[in-house]
């Protein structure tokens, strides 16, 4: 099995614990058609083929303090792989990125920041992004609400 053939089982199995992550491999067996043995097994497949990544629990950001939310396009003086590599390791150490994508088109990143209130995210702005080093420029907009929000991958 590769990450390409999943079969119908593998994809009930996944979209299971896309849902409910905690469930027991009884309860998950149950559901999608298996006895336990079976289903641990293919489950540990998808763990070791790196399909299943891990399992954490999905915590509500303005429960936690952390209300705002910022989208910050970056634009790097250059795009050589050097600079794109320190700016990848740099990003990756700030616990306030939640998520950074290389992109296509006028910017070269986007992430998402969250942040208790606007004056942590100007410290974040000011301490971090703008420091580092090959920073061309960044734009900054604040979500003013979230309309949908999934970790849930479509694999129907």
């Amino acid at each position: 099995m590769t990450k390409r053939d999943l079969d119908a089982i593998d994809r009930r199995i996944l979209e299971a614990l896309q849902g409910d992550g905690r469930m027991t491999i009884q309860d998950l067996a149950t559901k999608v058609g298996l006895t336990t043995s079976p289903c641990l097994r293919r489950v540990r497949a998808l763990e070791e083929q790196g399909i299943i990544r891990g399992y954490v629990a999905i915590i509500d950001q303005v429960a936690v303090s952390l209300p705002i939310s910022v989208f910050v396009s970056v634009k790097l003086e250059r795009q050589r792989e050097e600079e794109l590599d320190r700016f990848a390791t740099a990003v990756a150490r700030w616990p306030e990125v939640m998520e950074c994508y290389l992109m296509t088109g006028p910017r070269d990143y986007l992430l998402r920041i969250v942040a208790p209130d606007l004056a942590a995210y100007e410290r974040f702005l000011k301490q971090k992004l703008t420091r580092l080093e090959g920073v061309s420029s960044i734009e900054s907009s604040f979500a003013l609400g979230q309309i949908k929000y999934s970790h849930r991958l479509p694999l129907g």
